[in-house]
């Protein structure tokens, strides 16, 4: 926990090299935040706030290294309180409160705000996020809550109706870039040294970073220390050895996972191959349940193909099973084919409409009793009481359809729950039950 007034380093100095380069070049003011400016730009609702004193409690949304803990920091600064900052994941309700009694009893004897800030605030439970309320509802502190998680999920409704909530954007490659040159010029390590940094340098990093500015810093001050003696210049085949691997921002319990999986799916019911297999290929590096986006993929064979293309759903189902038997990396081939004929396979989700055509009349409408014709009459009893009599066995019908004998209930006499549509193998299915419904009205 931090409690400071205007202080925004916390640890080692400005210029100490053991505080890591994100710390040490985190913006004293508002002015000096770069890549939030449709947030904190002049002229806008919060900005208008900071310069007039007049900050309220609020939610900052946004990924990882857009800013959300430096904003908290600048906005205390600028408006003079005292700033005090909480982890949800590793302090309790318990250290909350000190810290806001602490505040109650600084705003009672010296006049003086807090901003508590709560990293993580999605962390707390219900029950946690309660305690925060009478002290908001007081003004006691002004309460910034930083989440990566949706807040609608995340965050008790009476919490979100006594803040508002804003929205960081990831930063643009442009920012970063800017973020990576003003360290180069002004950090008391990086500066006396005079490094270099080509365009193309600057790009490899800033796409590394996905948005990330503290990933960018963290990648920038590897790439720094690795740079051989008497060499100043960060080239781009520097920056790719300091690299090594990339992070992809994805929390598998997260909105990032929903948000990829989403474009996962939708990319294939699309029929894009190219955005199907970019995302899958972001799902596995991330470290997602291969199974789990093989399940997705049999689903979508039966949901969005269907009778279209009856085979996407065995290849579907037979990449699940080569999954299963041969493992990692390998794998990744048969989930690759699977991914590409979904994709590419006409589309249809005709029955899945039948489906849920078929629940609604059965939620709905009277449940009549199966017409008799269609029972089983295992019995003499039964058949005496006409159980299975006018039934019409379909292969011995010409057509190999009885088309004057009704299986429904006479109430849905007519009804249409399956209309298959014109795309790939449907429309064979179509003249099949177009030829079947002529013969059944002729009849």
């Amino acid at each position: 926990m931090s409690d400071d007034q205007g202080s925004l380093f916390g640890g080692g100095g400005a210029g100490d090299a053991s505080t890591p380069l994100a710390e040490r070049m985190r913006p004293k003011s508002v002015d000096g935040v770069i890549g939030q400016e449709k947030l904190i730009g002049p002229g806008t609702a919060l900005r208008r706030a900071i310069d007039e004193d007049r900050l309220h409690s609020l939610i900052l949304w946004g990924p990882p290294g857009s800013g959300k803990t430096t904003l908290a920091r600048v906005m205390a600064h600028a408006t003079k309180a005292v700033f005090a900052q909480l982890s949800a994941v590793t302090t309790g309700v318990k250290e909350a409160r000190e810290v806001m009694e602490a505040a109650v009893e600084r705003r009672r004897r010296l006049g003086q705000r807090t901003v508590l800030f709560i990293d993580e605030i999605h962390r707390y439970n219900k029950a946690q996020q309660d305690a925060f309320l009478p002290y908001v509802e007081r003004g006691d502190v002004v309460l910034i809550g930083a989440t990566t998680e949706n807040p609608s999920f995340g965050i008790i409704s009476p919490l979100l109706s006594r803040a508002r909530t804003y929205v960081l954007e990831p930063l643009s490659e442009e920012a970063l870039c800017a973020i990576l040159r003003r360290a180069l010029e002004e950090d008391a390590v990086l500066a006396p040294r005079h490094l270099g940094l080509d365009d193309a340098a600057a790009g490899l990093i800033a796409a590394h970073a996905s948005g990330d500015a503290r990933g960018a810093l963290n990648l920038l001050e590897v790439a720094a220390e690795s740079l051989p003696e008497g060499e100043s210049l960060l080239t781009e085949e520097v920056v790719r050895e300091a690299a090594q691997s990339r992070t992809f921002l994805h929390d598998k319990k997260g909105e990032q996972h929903y948000d990829v999986i989403s474009a996962f799916i939708k990319s294939l019911r699309n029929s894009d191959p190219d955005a199907a297999i970019y995302w899958m290929a972001r799902l596995l590096a991330a470290g997602e349940d291969p199974l789990f986006i093989l399940r997705r993929m049999v689903i979508l064979a039966a949901e969005d193909i269907g009778l279209a293309d009856p085979r996407a759903l065995q290849v579907a189902v037979s990449a699940q099973l080569a999954f299963e038997r041969i493992g990692l990396p390998e794998g990744e081939i048969p989930m690759a084919e699977a991914c590409i004929y979904l994709a590419t396979a006409p589309k249809s989700n005709a029955s899945y409409r039948a489906l849920l055509a078929a629940r609604e009349a059965v939620a709905n409408e009277r449940a009549e009793p199966v017409p008799l014709h269609l029972r089983n009459a295992p019995t003499g009893l039964m058949r005496s009481m006409g159980y299975g009599r006018d039934y019409r066995y379909a292969h011995d019908e010409a057509e190999g359809v009885a088309a004057d004998m009704s299986c429904l209930p006479p109430q849905f006499e007519g009804r249409v729950f399956y209309e298959p549509t014109e795309r790939g193998n449907e429309v064979n299915v179509r003249e099949r039950l177009a030829r079947w419904r002529a013969l059944r009205e002729k009849r």
